[in-house]
């Protein structure tokens, strides 16, 4: 079963938000949605959250797990 996730990333550009995007990619078998504005990221997948917590800080930037959504 899958579970939507949310981040708070410290994302200030377009930049940011596809290094978020390449890394999510690569990860395989994960639905994602990024909202830049707001600086969030919702993650629809089967891991738990400490391993997209992981993954996420791969991106170089500030990440915060706010919770499931």
């Amino acid at each position: 079963m899958t579970t939507k996730h949310e981040f708070a990333v410290a994302m200030t550009c377009e930049g940011c938000s596809n290094a978020v995007s390449r890394i999510l990619n690569k990860s395989g078998d994960v639905k994602f949605e990024i909202d830049l504005p707001n600086k969030l990221v919702w993650i629809e997948s089967d891991k738990p959250s400490d391993v997209l917590l992981e993954t996420l800080k791969k991106c170089g930037k500030e990440v915060k797990y706010n919770g499931p959504k």
